[in-house]
């Protein structure tokens, strides 16, 4: 069973963490969500969550997948966040997958893990970054290697979907999409 961690900075996109989150878990991972601290994180519309644990609970663990939702100031928060960036490089120099959507491609670009690759993100969410070491196409979703962007809030289930297929198969992919009704 894969081990996901999703960290949930202040300011995060509700739609994003909690699409990816849900049809994770619903494909068997382990989902793990991590606060920047340990309290409760309000998201960009307001809504509180209660993560599981907070983000030094689990900087020394190894997971297969870290994904990181958007939202404004969700990214900028998980861009400045010490413990959050040292989780990057570390998933970047195992060659484990690394999923970002929207304007959490910001996070990153700090950690300098998208040289040479070809990236997607929420449109102009790093028109104030240098891009000459990558990509940017207009993809709803984009793999290259072990990095896994994404669009925006409207791209979530497709990024889940497509998320899932990169951890386990195909075939499960197709049945999370049947029992979600998605064609």
């Amino acid at each position: 069973m894969a081990k996901v961690l999703v960290p949930l900075a202040t300011g995060f996109e509700e739609l994003e963490a909690i699409t990816i989150i849900d049809l994770l878990r619903r494909a068997g991972f382990e989902v793990i969500t991590a606060g920047m601290d340990d309290q409760p994180v309000q998201a960009s519309r307001k809504t509180i969550v209660i993560p599981d644990v907070s983000i030094t609970q689990v900087e020394n663990e190894d997971f297969d997948l870290i994904v990181l939702p958007g939202g404004l100031p969700g990214a900028d928060n998980l861009r400045d966040n010490p413990t959050v960036q040292k989780l990057i490089k570390r998933q970047h120099l195992s060659g484990k997958t690394i999923g970002a959507i929207c304007a959490a491609p910001r996070a990153l670009v700090a950690a300098g893990v998208l040289t040479g690759k070809t990236i997607t993100c929420f449109p102009g969410a790093l028109d104030q970054v240098d891009s000459s070491d990558f990509e940017i196409s207009g993809k709803t979703v984009e793999i290259d290697g072990n990095i896994a962007t994404s669009r925006g809030p409207g791209t979530a289930m497709d990024f889940a979907l497509e998320l899932i297929e990169l951890l386990a198969n195909k075939k499960l992919r197709e049945q999370i999409a049947t029992q979600m009704v998605r064609h």
